[in-house]
């Protein structure tokens, strides 16, 4: 058994509780890469059980992914995926802000951009999902937020972040943040905003 699902670290563990009693190999195996990624056959696979088990499973996930980590026992895959999620939408917001902050003062926005991407501020927000409209083709700002992984998606893994730090008493005061900002846009009269990608936060936050 597979699973592919984004949950609660502690989820996989009862599962493979049940898997184990009835003989059957399991691993948590969440994905990050999207929708883009899944086209292209380079998802990566944050693979949490046994070696044994993650040697059984590779096999499978390498049709579908570029990446295959082994991450740990069975749950390290949630936890890799949180985590990962929690730096993603604090750095969509930030790219975001500085984006709008820039065009607003008059900054022409692909060079904006060009200079993020060759500075300290580079991340995947910037240089491969950049959510300024008309900087990128084929991504979600280009096409009206449409596509990618939903702002509800990332609401929903923004507070199983938070759920998980509460567990183990970690601070995440940027990722609490996140998730007020996200929930307050998913919120909003207009319930299409968060079917939208996530990059939407841009649009939110009033960007042009």
């Amino acid at each position: 058994m597979i699973d592919s699902s984004t949950v609660n670290p502690s989820v996989p563990r009862q599962i493979s509780e049940s898997a184990k009693a009835k003989s059957v190999s399991f691993v948590d195996a969440p994905v990050s890469g999207g929708v883009n990624g899944a086209r292209m056959g380079t998802l990566t696979f944050m693979v949490g059980g046994s070696l044994q088990d993650f040697e059984k499973a590779k096999p499978i996930l390498q049709g579908m992914g570029k990446n295959i980590v082994h991450c740990g026992a069975i749950g390290s895959g949630q936890v890799a995926k949180i985590c990962n999620n929690l730096v993603l939408a604090i750095s969509m917001i930030g790219v975001s802000e500085a984006m709008n902050l820039g065009i607003r003062l008059g900054m022409n926005r692909n060079t904006l951009a060009g200079i993020m991407n060759t500075s300290t501020a580079r991340c995947w927000s910037s240089d491969s999902n950049n959510p300024a409209p008309g900087v990128m083709p084929n991504v979600p700002s280009s096409n009206d937020f449409k596509g990618g992984f939903g702002a509800s998606l990332m609401l929903k893994d923004l507070g199983l972040a938070l759920d998980a730090a509460k567990d183990v008493g970690a601070a995440v005061p940027l990722g609490s943040a996140s998730h007020a900002l996200y929930q307050t846009l998913c919120q909003q009269p207009d319930a299409e905003l968060s079917k939208r990608d996530f990059s939407v936060i841009y649009k939110f936050l009033g960007g042009k």
